[in-house]
């Protein structure tokens, strides 16, 4: 979601678990130091780290401080959204309820949820709950994330029910699209087969079993919580990700609609828990209970699409990966020649990452207050590099260049495009633009007249709304109310009587990520529509 509040897999994923022999005894000398350092270098804000080996917490620990404005500590039992990292958490509860003989995972979907829809009623008849959980569905990267960004008014269970109006990219099964709406299909359909809402039924069924008592699923205990990590972004540059680093307001929480695809709040103490629960296979630290059974777990790390390897530059050989492929909620990969089990998250400010080495019975957490990722990703392939017995590469420094060096490619492009705009339009009188627009799957937009200028707004999202400025023909930019929200081009099409009949949008920054998916939208007018 870069969303800043995209629920998205930002990181390379890194997953499953290979390389005979113990791994280190503890993390590597001077690593606390080294954190430090790379934060302030950076610029970050806070960050969180947990690491379990051999059945052991040997670092729960935080550096630097949870709001810019108030400086206050980061420590081990700080909250921080960790964003698509929750997806696991779904499975994990579904995998709970696979255990009780209340479903299963190839069971359909229609079966459980008689009013669930995709577009084809044929994919509609044979999308399991397994299709739900591993991109595989047709959808396209991304599609429907607008649904839930910057914030939405909408239930889950109406954002389900749009699904219906969601026209595919691509034939089911047939390849590898990241989404987040399916996830809440997910979400609605454990409340439906145990009577709890989701939020409800990970507090009872995984959070508590595991002693996560700090950890949070809703905002309105995210906010209740004095200890929590206040996201932080960059939005005073050229393009989002540069300038200075500031606290979102504090509404600036995922909306609750989507938080089965990555609405948690975990502390380094209580994640510890989770790492030694998934290494353990399901068995719950210091007691002979279970969170789910041994063969849940293998299910859930069973890779069941191949996903795009993504492909490095040359600085980065070392670790790129061989394969890639997608199981229930994790990320099934190789480092070094390792296999790794894990997931990347990103969402309102915040970026996270878990990482397991089962066969060296290691487990990693990191998390950030801030979009700059570059760290989460550089301190985790330094720590799997201690693990696996690699030596020190200087991963967070690459990253780093890397990732600058891509902002400010994207900051250029910008510059230029608004730099020279063809000084052609608009074609119309203003109050000619004026009107409801609506799109089948997001709903009904209101262009207006302010002044000597439009503006535009999002009725089920605050925080889009703003003015609407000419750039070229009879495209004009929008400029949220949210300095964090990605802005965009909104392009008026005139039919042959002269008036508007469309209304196509894509994102101004060329590095917008994909949960801004502005590309997906169609409106038309509202009255043609109805």
């Amino acid at each position: 979601m870069k969303p800043r509040v995209a629920l998205r897999t930002m990181f390379a994923a890194v997953s499953l678990a290979a390389l005979s022999g113990t791994s280190s005894a503890a993390p590597p000398a001077g690593f606390e130091r080294r954190v430090e350092q790379l934060r302030r270098d950076i610029g970050v804000p806070g960050v969180s780290i947990a690491i379990v080996e051999g059945g052991k917490v040997t670092l729960a620990h935080g550096w630097g401080v949870r709001d810019v404005t108030t400086n206050k500590a980061v420590d081990a039992d700080t909250i921080f959204f960790t964003g698509s990292t929750g997806k696991a958490f779904t499975n994990a509860a579904l995998a709970t309820l696979v255990d009780e003989g209340k479903l299963g995972w190839d069971d359909k979907v229609i079966d459980y949820m008689p009013d669930f829809r995709m577009w084809d009623p044929w994919v509609t008849r044979e999308m399991t709950i397994r299709d739900l959980l591993v991109h595989r569905s047709g959808l396209g990267l991304g599609q429907g994330d607008l649904l839930f960004l910057p914030n939405s008014t909408l239930s889950r269970k109406e954002t389900v029910r749009r699904i219906r109006y969601l026209k595919p990219t691509s034939s089911f099964r047939s390849g590898y699209a990241y989404d987040n709406i399916l996830y809440m299909a997910a979400g609605q359909l454990i409340e439906e087969v145990s009577g709890k809402t989701w939020e409800q039924y990970i507090h009872d069924h995984v959070f508590g079993p595991l002693g996560m008592k700090s950890s949070t699923n809703t905002d309105k205990e995210f906010q209740a919580n004095p200890n929590h990590a206040r996201p932080h972004s960059r939005n005073d540059g050229p393009v989002h990700g540069m300038g200075t680093q500031a606290p979102l307001d504090e509404n600036a929480t995922i909306a609750q609609n989507a938080a089965p695809a990555g609405g948690l709040a975990i502390s380094a103490n209580d994640m510890s828990q989770w790492l030694l629960t998934q290494l353990g296979r399901g068995k719950i630290p210091g007691s002979e209970k279970r969170l789910f059974s041994k063969e849940q777990s293998e299910q859930m790390w069973t890779g069941a699409v191949i996903t795009p390897v993504p492909q490095y530059p040359p600085e980065f050989a070392a670790a790129q990966p061989h394969y890639d492929l997608y199981a229930l909620g994790w990320d099934l990969s190789d480092y070094r020649g390792a296999q790794v089990v894990g997931h990347d998250g990103a969402v309102l400010g915040s970026q996270a990452t878990v990482a397991l080495l089962p066969e060296k019975n290691v487990g990693i957490f990191i998390a950030s207050n801030s979009e700059d990722g570059e760290i989460i990703r550089g301190l985790l392939y330094e720590l799997l590099d201690h693990y696996l017995g690699h030596p020190q590469a200087h991963w967070p420094e690459k990253w780093h260049a890397f990732k600058v060096a891509r902002l400010n490619a994207a900051a250029k492009a910008v510059r230029t495009a608004e730099a020279k705009p063809t000084k052609i339009g608009p074609s119309l009188p203003l109050a000619n633009y004026v009107g409801d627009y609506t799109d089948p799957w997001y709903g009904t937009i209101k262009v207006r007249q302010a002044g000597h200028n439009l503006a535009i707004e999002f009725p089920h999202s605050t925080g889009m709304e703003g003015p609407l400025t000419h750039y070229q023909y009879d495209t004009f930019r929008m400029n949220p109310s949210l300095d964090w929200v990605e802005p965009a081009y909104v392009t008026f099409s005139i039919g042959a009587d002269g008036k508007v009949n469309r209304i196509t949008m894509k994102p101004v920054s060329p590095r917008a990520d994909f949960s801004w998916d502005y590309q997906d939208l169609l409106f038309t007018p509202a009255a043609a529509s109805k």
